[in-house]
C-alpha cells in the first residue's frame, strides 16, 4: 500500500523555546511526572512553586537546595493567578481539568500531564547539551516513538556539542563585530567543521579557543576567507561500512577532494555533493599527477582557504605516501588531520577469514610492499622466507613471480600456503588459496583485474574453516 503524504495529519502545535530565568511557574501535584516537570524547570532558571499534599522524595531534596516554593496543600483555580505557565500534575482528572479551565481564563499557558488534547503545550522529549537542546515531539501522537528516537539522538549527539556552543557563544560577539553578516555563516561552518571544534570533541576547550581567537584574527573582514585545512582521510579497503565516523565527518564538510584510483563509487558517494572533486590515482606507471604535483595542489588549495579532502585507499601511513604528503602541508605551516583508515591487510584478511596471527601458527605479521624500486625488488629475502609469521605483500600482484621464486629460494617449502584476494571486502571479492609454487600460475590464469593482497603463510589454511564472507559478485 502507498501512503500519500497528504493522508499524515498536520502537527497542532508550534515548537518554540521559552525563557522563564526567574519567572514563576506553578506545578500542581508532587508525584513522578511533576519531579520530572521541575528538573527541567529549576535547570531553565523558573522560580517553581509546587503545591501538593505530598511530593517525591527527589523534590524534598531540591526544597534543601532552593529555586522551589512548596505549598502542602491542595492545588486551587485561584492559584494561578501571577503565573508564567501551569503545570496540572495531580492524580486528580477533575482537578487538573479545574485548573486548566482556570489558568486559560487569565491567559495563563497550561499543561495536563494526563489529557494532551486539553494542553496548550506539550512537553517534548528532550536531549540536553547545555546550550544545544535537541527536542523530539509526535504531537501526542506517539510519546514512545519520541522516548525512543531521543535515546538514539542521545548516543548520536556527543556530549562535547554543547561545549562546542558554549564557546560559538563567548565569541558571538566578536564575530559579529569583525565580519560582515555575509561572511559569518562561512566563518561558523568553518569552525564547527574545521580544528576548533576537533580539539572541542578531543576534550582540549584552552586549545579550542586559542585556535578560534586565532581563526578570526586571521579572516579577512571583506572575504571571510582564511587559511584552509587538509583532511588526510583513510578510506578503508573498500566496504563503505568500515570508513570511521570521523572519515565520514570530515568527507561531508570538504571544499575539494583529491582521491585515489582505488576508491570505490560506494565510497565518493558519501563526499558532500557540493565538493569539487579531483581524481589524482595513481595505479602501477599510470600517473594521473605525479607525487609532487599532488602534494603542491594540496598546499595551493588550502592556501586559498579551501578545506582540502586527500581521500586515500586503506591507511594513509601504509604504503599509502601519507608521510610525504603532510610534510609539505607542514613546511608550509598548514593546519591538517591525519584520519587512519583500516589497512587493506587487515580488512582483506578479515574479510576472507584469515587471521594475520593466530597463537599456532603466526606469532608475527610483516607487511611488505611488492612493488619495484629502480627495477628491482630489494628486501631482506632472508628474514621473510622464515615459518611462524605472516607475510602481507601490497601491490604484489605484478610481480607475485619473483616474489614467489624468492621466498623458494631462500628457504620456505614450495607447498608452503599463499593466498591472493582479489578487490577484497567488496561484493567483487575473489580468494585464490594455493601454494608458492602454483599460485603465480593460478593468478595470470584469473582474469579479474581489481586491487590485490599477497598473504604467505600457514594462517592461509585456516581460511577454509574460517571464511564467513561469501560475495554476491555485484555492487
Amino acid at each position: 500500500m502507498t501512503v500519500n503524504d497528504d493522508s499524515f495529519q498536520r502537527p497542532a502545535t508550534y515548537p518554540i523555546a521559552l525563557r522563564l530565568a526567574g519567572r514563576c511557574v506553578l506545578v500542581a501535584g508532587g508525584g513522578r511526572v511533576a519531579a520530572r516537570r521541575i528538573a527541567r524547570l529549576r535547570h531553565a532558571g523558573a522560580q517553581v512553586r509546587v503545591i501538593a499534599p505530598e511530593i517525591d522524595d527527589r523534590l524534598r531534596e531540591d526544597l534543601v537546595q532552593g529555586g522551589i516554593e512548596w505549598l502542602c496543600r491542595r492545588v486551587e483555580p485561584a492559584d494561578v493567578a501571577g503565573v508564567a505557565l501551569c503545570f496540572a500534575a495531580t492524580d486528580d482528572p477533575q482537578v487538573n481539568a479545574e485548573l486548566a479551565a482556570a489558568a486559560r481564563a487569565q491567559g495563563v499557558p497550561v499543561q495536563r500531564a494526563d489529557d494532551a488534547e486539553d494542553s496548550d503545550f506539550l512537553v517534548p522529549a528532550l536531549v540536553d547539551r547545555g546550550p544545544l537542546q535537541i527536542t523530539v515531539s509526535s504531537d501526542a501522537a506517539a510519546p514512545s516513538l519520541t522516548r525512543r528516537l531521543r535515546g538514539h539522538l542521545e548516543t548520536l549527539v556527543p556530549r562535547a556539542y554543547g561545549d562546542l556552543a558554549a564557546l560559538a557563544g563567548e565569541f558571538r560577539g566578536q564575530v559579529r563585530q569583525r565580519l560582515p553578516r555575509s561572511a559569518r555563516p562561512a566563518f561558523w561552518s568553518r569552525v564547527f567543521d574545521g580544528p576548533v571544534a576537533e580539539h572541542v570533541f578531543a576534550g582540549h576547550l584552552a586549545q579550542a579557543r586559542s585556535e578560534l581567537q586565532a581563526a578570526l584574527e586571521q579572516e579577512n573582514p571583506e572575504t571571510g576567507l582564511g587559511t584552509g585545512e587538509v583532511y588526510l582521510v583513510g578510506s578503508g579497503p573498500g566496504d563503505p561500512d568500515l570508513l570511521t565516523f570521523r572519515a565520514l565527518r570530515l568527507m561531508q564538510r570538504a571544499d575539494v577532494v583529491l582521491h585515489d584510483s582505488l576508491i570505490s563509487p560506494a565510497i565518493l558517494d558519501l563526499v558532500s555533493p557540493e565538493a569539487e572533486r579531483i581524481h589524482v590515482g595513481k595505479r602501477a606507471a599510470r600517473h594521473t599527477l605525479p607525487q609532487g604535483d599532488i602534494n603542491s595542489l594540496m598546499v595551493e588549495l588550502a592556501q586559498a582557504g579551501k578545506r582540502v579532502l586527500r581521500l586515500k585507499g586503506g591507511d594513509p601511513f601504509v604504503f599509502g605516501r601519507g608521510g610525504e604528503e603532510i610534510a609539505e602541508l607542514a613546511e608550509a605551516g598548514l593546519p591538517f588531520q591525519i584520519v587512519p583508515g583500516i589497512t587493506a591487510a587487515n580488512g582483506c584478511a578479515a574479510y576472507a577469514g584469515i587471521p594475520l596471527t593466530h597463537r599456532d601458527h603466526a606469532q608475527s605479521v610483516i607487511f611488505v610492499t611488492g612493488h619495484l624500486k629502480a627495477g628491482e625488488l630489494k628486501l631482506s629475502w632472508p628474514e621473510l622466507a622464515k615459518p611462524g609469521q605472516t607475510l602481507v605483500f601490497f601491490m604484489g600482484r605484478k610481480n607475485l613471480a619473483i616474489i614467489c621464486q624468492r621466498l623458494i629460494e631462500h628457504g620456505l617449502p614450495a607447498d608452503w600456503p599463499a593466498a591472493m584476494v582479489i578487490d577484497g571486502t567488496t561484493a567483487r571479492q575473489r580468494l585464490i588459496a594455493a601454494t608458492l609454487a602454483d599460485l603465480p600460475e593460478r593468478v595470470a590464469a584469473d582474469t579479474s583485474t581489481g586491487a590485490a593482497l599477497l598473504i604467505v603463510g600457514e594462517v592461509v589454511r585456516l581460511h577454509a574453516k574460517l571464511g564467513w564472507f561469501q560475495p554476491s559478485g555485484e555492487d
